[in-house]
């Protein structure tokens, strides 16, 4: 979902990913209120979608168990979407780990694009979308 010439389309392919999806891992959710992982996903929270942090540098955020992986979450937690605050070079062990669980989206936040992994995601069947903030797209359309 890389449609930034047409809003048209680009609010059809968000809108129903959205509205479907109940559970998001944040994979790099920092428990620092003054980080961007953390007003995000906070906002996300608020409008009523289920947190799983995913940072093996956390024990919980917003009375949330954090999970080191992906991988270990999908083991307890059902994942309807997985939001990734990690740089651009960090994401395609994260897309490989998304298809390994059978996740069905992955959102790069705002500033991350990584073209490869996320043809890999696509071939593999998953819902990409890149370069976006999930929490701008969902209060626009919402």
């Amino acid at each position: 979902m890389d449609n930034t010439a047409n809003p048209t389309a680009l609010n059809a392919e968000i809108a129903p990913l959205l509205k479907r999806t109940r559970t998001i891992a944040v994979v790099g959710l920092s428990p620092k209120p003054h980080r961007t992982s953390h007003g995000v996903a906070q906002y996300m929270k608020s409008a009523g979608y289920r947190i799983i942090p995913v940072n093996p540098n956390a024990s919980e955020v917003f009375g949330e168990k954090a999970y080191p992986t992906l991988t270990a979450a999908a083991e307890v937690e059902q994942i309807d979407l997985i939001d990734v605050f990690r740089n651009a070079e960090d994401v395609p062990p994260v897309i490989d780990e998304a298809i390994a669980i059978g996740a069905p989206a992955v959102w790069l936040q705002l500033g991350i694009r990584h073209e490869a992994a996320a043809a890999k995601a696509r071939a593999a069947g998953l819902e990409v979308v890149q370069d976006r903030c999930i929490m701008v797209e969902h209060s626009r359309l919402f």
